[in-house]
């Protein structure tokens, strides 16, 4: 994993949690929407939720769990991204939810830790 550089990282990382979502049913209606507001890595849609994803991958707990790095100011700039997306969209009547997805890598495994209602804001 050293050999990746930091946008390499988040790459692997976002594939894997898109074939994670994909074989849990979720349908994947955007990859890396993007605003001067901030990024949403991926929107999904499950039920009759429409689910703003942030992935965040690491190869090990040395600095905390991935999902530790979306902190307050993350997830407001995710909040007013996804408030666009939603005008845009014409999908005012839909249920949200913002998830995080870690995928950490350690020991030549891949660990999935999927936090569903992580933060609210919508």
């Amino acid at each position: 994993m050293s050999s990746l550089n930091k946008y390499e990282a988040g790459q692997r990382g976002q594939a894997t949690a898109e074939a994670y979502l994909r074989e849990n049913g979720y349908e994947i209606l955007h990859k890396n929407y993007r605003l001067r507001t901030g990024e949403i890595d991926l929107i999904a849609r499950t039920g009759t939720y429409i689910v703003f994803i942030e992935v965040k991958f690491r190869t090990g707990t040395a600095f905390g769990f991935p999902s530790e790095s979306v902190n307050n100011a993350k997830q407001q700039k995710i909040i007013s991204t996804a408030l666009h997306f939603i005008a845009a969209s014409k999908s005012q009547n839909q249920d949200f939810r913002f998830d995080v997805i870690e995928v950490l890598e350690k020991n030549n495994r891949i660990i999935i830790n999927h936090i569903e209602n992580a933060f609210y804001g919508v």
